[in-house]
């Protein structure tokens, strides 16, 4: 897993949305992703895959009572889509499912495909009390 920011450029395109940070949260993180990319004209998959999988977590193990958790979308030159998923548990970072002691954990694996699927991905901490996990997708544009 990287833990530094990848290359960051001026993004081509932006999206922003805060939302609750339930399984219905998700759930509209991802609908709202599909709808974005769609509109963008880009491919639906892996990013709503990778959406589905950074909100699934965000609303479990990032859920902290009364806060939301904020999930941005962009793109940026020379085609690089980037997901990124906040929430305020900046406490609790995930760790890869590679670097795991435990190989027959029950949970993990979203992270696993994640990491899979993104050409990049990490955790940016901060601020506090918040963490911002992020994949990247390079789109060969």
């Amino acid at each position: 897993m990287n833990q530094g920011i990848s290359t960051h450029r001026v993004p081509l395109r932006q999206f922003s949305v805060p939302l609750s940070a339930t399984r219905r949260g998700a759930r509209l993180a991802r609908l709202l992703a599909a709808e974005k990319l769609l509109a963008w004209e880009l491919p639906l998959d892996p990013a709503r895959l990778i959406v589905a999988e950074l909100a699934a977590n965000a609303a479990s193990h990032g859920r902290v009572p009364g806060r939301s958790f904020r999930l941005a979308l962009s793109v940026a030159p020379p085609g690089t889509l980037r997901i990124e998923l906040t929430d305020t548990r900046g406490d609790r970072l995930p760790v890869s499912p590679r670097d795991a002691a435990d190989t027959y954990a029950e949970s993990g694996y979203g992270l696993l495909l994640v990491e899979e699927l993104a050409d990049r991905w990490g955790v940016r901490e901060g601020p506090v009390p918040s963490k911002t996990v992020w994949a990247e997708l390079d789109l060969g544009q």
